[in-house]
């Protein structure tokens, strides 16, 4: 049996949920329409994104999915639909997200994001979460500021990297680890799913430095880990929040990823080597 491909997933606006594909283009960013658009938050100039959730959790209560090459159609949570070509479209998202924001499709030159840090034990470096403070939540939670797309094209708006895939190794050995938690592939918002040939176990650490194929012609570069987030933790459509999710990955995987010290990680970020056309069931191979 081999590795194949059991979910393909894009997020044509970065933080809210996205849609769900039987087929994809992979291309240089990575699934070609993935965080083609996001919010930029006009006071301070932030790229808007969930991991600082008192300001932005509402995001996820909105849908998006592209109706046409370039423009997306975004259902807010009353059901309403509004579209990234309408005039109103920065107004219709700024009454609904309590927040003057500006619908981007370019990532300003100094992009950065906040992201706050729920308090557990080995998420992250203390020496990057001090570094990075720029503030307090009411709860005592620190705020980090980072910049945006340190390893992605200019302009895009990852926060990292332009792929993410995670295994069904990885989800079915944390439900093993932890029973009582929620790990729902959609809370850690995947590129690709990838049914994994072997036993429940974190099976992409090993494939850190290798290259993978996908489907006839699409190759990745394993770049790193994915580290994980309070993102993981917040309440989308039926899930509710769960904080143990997090935490669960925090006490089994910790990873140390080169010059950025150890970090809690589930799944894995790739830069594309090789465009290709990608469909549910292709396989996926270890190079």
């Amino acid at each position: 049996m081999s590795h194949r491909v059991v979910g393909i997933w894009r997020y044509p606006v970065k933080s809210m949920l996205g849609e769900e594909l039987s087929e994809c283009a992979i291309g240089p960013t990575g699934v070609v329409g993935d965080r083609a658009y996001a919010l930029i938050d006009l006071e301070g100039g932030m790229v808007a994104s969930a991991k600082n959730p008192r300001k932005w959790a509402g995001l996820l209560g909105c849908q998006a999915a592209f109706v046409d090459a370039s423009v997306v159609q975004i259902t807010l949570p009353d059901g309403s639909r509004a579209r990234t070509d309408e005039p109103a479209i920065d107004a219709v998202l700024s009454k609904e997200l309590g927040r003057e924001v500006h619908l981007a499709s370019t990532a300003p030159d100094d992009r950065a994001f906040e992201e706050v840090w729920p308090d557990m034990e080995g998420l992250a470096p203390e020496t990057v979460i001090a570094g990075t403070n720029i503030g307090t939540e009411e709860t005592g939670e620190r705020v980090s500021r980072f910049p945006l797309g340190a390893a992605a094209p200019p302009g895009t708006f990852f926060d990292l990297s332009v792929l993410h895939i995670m295994t069904t190794a990885t989800l079915a050995h944390l439900r093993e680890l932890n029973p009582t938690a929620g790990f729902d592939v959609r809370r850690y918002r995947p590129n690709l799913l990838v049914e994994a040939a072997t036993p429940p176990g974190f099976v992409e650490n090993d494939w850190v430095g290798r290259t993978l194929g996908l489907g006839d012609t699409a190759k990745v570069q394993v770049t790193m880990a994915t580290m994980r987030c309070v993102m993981t933790t917040l309440a989308q459509q039926e899930l509710p929040a769960d904080r143990e999710t997090l935490r669960t990955i925090a006490s089994h995987n910790r990873i140390d990823i080169p010059g950025l010290g150890t970090w809690a990680c589930a799944g894995i970020y790739g830069d594309v080597a090789t465009s290709g056309a990608l469909h549910l069931g292709d396989e996926v191979a270890v190079l």
